[in-house]
């Protein structure tokens, strides 16, 4: 399980925009820590050093600093696409802070009994601290800004063990390197679509998604149970699906914002869950069909369902005639949920030797 964020009263921005929490709603992450610092990192010690030394050098301290091109405004973009693009970035930064929060803490907890993960940790909460800031910075540009001090302060949470920290954190980097990386590879093609500066950061923004994910790939693999044993794997397809079901209707919830890029949300949303499944298939033992005739079918159903919850939250109706109305369609998504969380996975190691 996972917590919710403040209330939407409480994840005010400066402004007085307030983001409005649902399931799709970035969350803050609690975990065992003493269990975190028992972790036997050997079997991956010397790999776990290397990706140390690259973070101590930080090759990116320089690549996120705002140049000239930040300094006019905005306001020749039409309504839809400003408000997406606000929303796109509300919700980034708050995933990026809740990063950032965990991070500092399990540095922090960790200090004494693991160094040298306090330290990975640290330096991975230094990134996370980044982007939210840079995100921030943007909404700037906006009218906006989160209280980043009150909301560290109103946060709260939900235990995850340390297992499914390790599976999520490894999946969230992922997925996020191949969110920015494909927009990034567009917008090389068609720069015509690049309607903000932001864009051109996703480059090295990427490449920090994707070392903190090797991390998390490397404790995977420190810690056999995590791979090989029965109920891994359904772990692991579990919180395949999860991620992959997240992206799915938050993509077409904004799909304004990247009809704007030039981009198709649903031809986007497929690509970025091929590439990270392919991707999986390094770190994990099995990974989902996503080759199944109804695998993106299915997914797309549950995105128009939660459309169709969408409106009626933004409705007037009462809140018990809501939720009646809402209840169907909430049982249609979990429908086609389970019957994806049940097709038959695919070995990783096939999987990776298929497309090498």
């Amino acid at each position: 399980m996972v917590s919710s964020p403040p209330s939407p009263a409480d994840t005010a921005t400066k402004s007085g925009k307030t983001i409005q929490e649902n399931l799709l709603t970035p969350r803050f992450y609690t975990t065992n820590f003493d269990v975190a610092a028992s972790l036997d990192l050997s079997p991956q010690q010397n790999e776990l050093e290397a990706m140390l030394a690259e973070m101590r050098a930080d090759y990116n301290r320089h690549h996120f600093v705002r140049n000239e091109s930040f300094n006019k405004t905005w306001d020749n973009l039409d309504e839809p696409t400003r408000k997406a693009f606000v929303d796109y970035l509300e919700r980034s930064c708050v995933s990026e802070f809740s990063g950032f929060l965990l991070f500092k803490e399990l540095s922090r907890k960790l200090k004494q009994r693991s160094p040298l993960l306090a330290e990975i940790f640290n330096l991975m909460a230094r990134d996370e601290a980044r982007h939210a800031g840079f995100l921030n910075k943007a909404m700037a540009d906006f009218g906006y800004s989160m209280d980043l001090g009150y909301l560290t302060k109103a946060r709260t949470y939900t235990f995850f063990p340390i297992e499914w920290i390790l599976y999520t954190v490894y999946l969230s980097e992922k997925i996020g390197y191949w969110r920015y990386i494909i927009i990034f590879r567009h917008l090389e093609k068609h720069p015509e679509n690049s309607f903000y500066p932001l864009f051109d950061y996703f480059e090295s923004w990427c490449q920090d998604e994707n070392r903190h994910g090797d991390i998390f790939k490397a404790l995977i693999h420190s810690q056999p149970q995590l791979l090989n044993t029965w109920k891994a794997k359904l772990w692991m397809r579990f919180f395949l699906l999860m991620v992959f079901a997240t992206h799915a209707l938050t993509v077409h919830e904004r799909s304004g914002f990247y009809h704007a890029l030039g981009l198709d949300p649903t031809e986007f949303d497929r690509a970025v869950i091929r590439n990270t499944n392919e991707t999986a298939a390094r770190a994990f033992s099995v990974v989902l069909d996503t080759e199944h005739p109804d695998f993106y079918p299915r997914l797309q159903k549950c995105s128009g369902l939660n459309q169709k919850i969408g409106e009626i939250n933004r409705s007037s109706q009462p809140k018990v005639l809501k939720t009646l109305r809402k209840l169907p369609l909430q049982l249609g998504i979990a429908g086609h949920l389970v019957w994806l969380y049940f097709l038959r996975p695919v070995n990783a190691a096939a999987a990776w030797e298929t497309v090498r």
